[in-house]
């Protein structure tokens, strides 16, 4: 369903401020820490995220009144320009399933950096991670280090996913633990892509990566 910006009626100040011209880069709002708490300011920020559904299980659950079995679904977004989401959702459908990731992965939405990092590549393109990453989740690790052009994405399908939703083309990866659980590995990619923001770096370091442009 594609979003339509007049019908909207937003329920919050930020809402408001991205309805009225305020607010028209998401930047603003990760640079101010504020909170996204409407769908509607995602989609009118990041109007191009692609979805892609990496896996649908069936979770089952005693209850007292039945057995009770629901589809759990992992989502990634992405538009492929610095800009990926993770998410996950719970239904008894699977059409509900998908539609409730979808909308958690919006909201879990992390800006990323890229750049040149590899000392073997001096194409200056954000092509890759800047610098070297771990993430974990459950028993899985991932480590993400810098490529050169060329390389492609040297990671499981699943890490594969979430990295080119981000917009990387190249990266190394060691990964350790039950990488075969779906959730687990895509969690893991995604708590390192969030430690790529983390990491702090002067303009100068940030320059000689990539990161920015000379």
């Amino acid at each position: 369903m594609s979003f339509n910006m007049e019908e909207w009626e937003p329920k919050t100040n930020v809402g408001r401020m991205v309805k009225d011209g305020t607010i028209t880069d998401i930047d603003e709002i990760f640079e101010k820490g504020l909170s996204i708490m409407e769908l509607e300011i995602i989609d009118a920020l990041l109007p191009d995220l692609e979805e892609e559904v990496m896996d649908v299980n069936l979770v089952q659950r005693m209850h007292k009144s039945g057995r009770k079995v629901n589809f759990r679904v992992i989502v990634a977004v992405g538009n492929k320009n610095g800009y990926v989401g993770l998410g996950q959702g719970k239904a008894r459908e699977v059409g509900p399933a998908i539609r409730k990731a979808v909308d958690n992965a919006k909201y879990n939405i992390i800006k990323v950096r890229r750049g040149c990092g590899d000392w073997g590549c001096v194409c200056g393109r954000q092509h890759t991670v800047p610098f070297k990453v771990d993430g974990k989740a459950g028993s899985v690790n991932v480590t993400l280090m810098p490529a050169p052009a060329g390389v492609g994405l040297a990671i499981g399908d699943v890490g594969k996913t979430i990295m080119s939703l981000a917009g990387y083309e190249d990266v190394w990866s060691q990964t350790s633990g039950q990488t075969q659980t779906t959730i687990n590995f895509a969690n893991a990619v995604f708590d390192a892509l969030k430690e790529v923001c983390k990491v702090k770096a002067s303009e100068n370091d940030l320059k000689a990566m990539g990161v920015i442009s000379k």
